[in-house]
C-alpha cells in the first residue's frame, strides 16, 4: 500500500438481505484495499461499508461495489425510512493520510465517470466534488428521493444528473459520489416511543434549521423506540459531547432522556471523548473494532475468506 491512504464509505439501499449485502461487499475486494467495517440496518433498509487503501484501488473497489448493487437492488421494490436515490446511494471519498480533500474530489469524479460508463447509472457529484454550488449539500441532491427525482429530472433541467441521464436508471436510480472529511454517524435512543418528540429535537439541532454547526438529524421510530439519527459532519467545530448535551437538554423539556447511543461505521481517534457521557452510553463499543486507526492495523476478512466478515446490526447515515 502506498503512503497515500483514502477511505471510502459507500451506502447501499439494502439492509435486510444479508446474502445480497455480502455479495456487494465481496465484489469490492481489490488488491491494496482493506475492509474496515460493514453494517446492516433492516429498519433503515440500508448498509454502510467502510474500506481504505491505495487511492486507485479504492476507486476501483467502490466502482465494483456500485455495479453489484445495480445488479442486486431494485429501488422500485425497496422501502426504508432512510432517504435514498440509488441502489448505490452515496459513495464518499475521505482523506486519511498522504492525500488532500481536493485530490479525493478528483477520485470521486473518476469513480462517477466509470459508474456511468460501465453501468449506465447517472451520477450526481456532491460536497467537495460538487460540479455546481447548489449540489454541495447531499440533502439537496436527494430531495424527493428516488420516486420524486425520477419525475423531476424529466421535468426540470436543473435537477438533471451531472453525468448521464436525463432519466434515472429504471431500477438502480442514480448515485451521489462525493468527497468529504470524516463524518460521525451517531444515533441516540430514548426512553420513549414518541416520534414527534425526536422529530422536534432534530429540527432544533440540525444546522439547516439554525442549530448546531455540521449536524444533520432526523427523528424516526426503530423497533418501538424513538431514535434520533445524526450525521456530525464537523466534529472539531461541534464535538459530540456538545451535541449530546444539547439533545439531552431538549429531551428534558419533553420529560424524556437519551438512554443508549451507537456509532455506525468507524469513529476517528480525534472524535473520541472517553470520559464523556455520550461515549459511556455507546452500545457494545470496542475500540479495537470501532476506532478507525485501530481497524486500519487489523482489518476485517473479506466475505469468502477463512474468517468471513459478519455484518453488525445497525446502519444509517451517508
Amino acid at each position: 500500500m502506498s503512503q497515500a491512504v483514502v477511505e471510502c464509505v459507500p451506502n447501499f439501499s439494502e439492509g435486510k438481505d444479508a446474502k445480497r449485502v455480502e455479495a456487494i461487499v465481496a465484489a469490492m475486494r481489490v488488491e491494496g484495499v482493506k475492509l474496515l467495517d460493514w453494517t446492516m440496518d433492516p429498519d433503515h433498509n440500508r448498509s454502510v461499508v467502510t474500506i481504505a487503501g491505495e487511492p486507485g484501488a479504492v476507486v476501483e473497489a467502490a466502482i465494483r461495489g456500485a455495479g453489484k448493487a445495480v445488479e442486486l437492488i431494485d429501488l422500485t421494490r425497496q422501502q426504508g425510512v432512510h432517504p435514498r436515490i440509488g441502489a448505490a446511494d452515496v459513495i464518499p471519498f475521505v482523506p486519511v493520510s498522504g492525500i488532500k480533500l481536493d485530490q479525493c474530489a478528483l477520485l470521486a469524479r473518476q469513480a462517477g465517470l466509470e459508474i456511468w460508463r460501465r453501468f449506465a447509472v447517472p451520477v450526481f457529484f456532491y460536497e467537495a466534488a460538487a460540479a455546481r454550488p447548489d449540489r454541495a449539500s447531499l440533502d439537496e441532491v436527494r430531495r424527493g428521493q428516488f420516486e420524486g427525482l425520477r419525475d423531476a429530472v424529466r421535468q426540470d433541467s436543473a435537477r438533471r444528473p451531472d453525468l448521464g441521464g436525463p432519466g434515472l436508471h429504471p431500477t438502480a436510480g442514480a448515485c451521489a459520489v462525493g468527497a468529504r472529511r470524516f463524518l460521525v454517524d451517531y444515533n441516540l435512543y430514548f426512553d420513549s416511543n414518541e416520534v414527534a418528540m425526536v422529530r422536534a429535537i432534530a429540527r432544533e439541532i440540525r444546522a439547516a434549521s439554525g442549530g448546531l454547526k455540521g449536524v444533520k438529524a432526523m427523528g424516526v421510530l426503530v423497533q418501538g423506540r424513538a431514535q434520533l439519527a445524526m450525521n456530525i459532519t464537523d466534529f472539531q467545530a461541534t464535538p459530540l459531547s456538545q451535541v449530546y448535551r444539547a439533545v439531552a437538554a431538549l429531551a428534558r423539556k419533553h420529560k424524556s432522556a437519551p438512554v443508549e447511543g451507537e456509532v455506525v461505521g468507524l469513529l476517528p481517534e480525534a472524535a473520541c471523548e472517553r470520559d464523556s457521557e455520550w461515549m459511556r452510553q455507546l452500545i457494545g463499543f470496542d475500540e479495537g473494532t470501532k476506532v478507525l486507526e485501530h481497524r486500519l492495523l487489523a482489518p476485517l476478512a473479506w466475505p469468502g475468506e477463512l474468517q468471513p466478515a459478519r455484518p453488525g446490526e445497525q446502519a444509517a447515515g451517508a
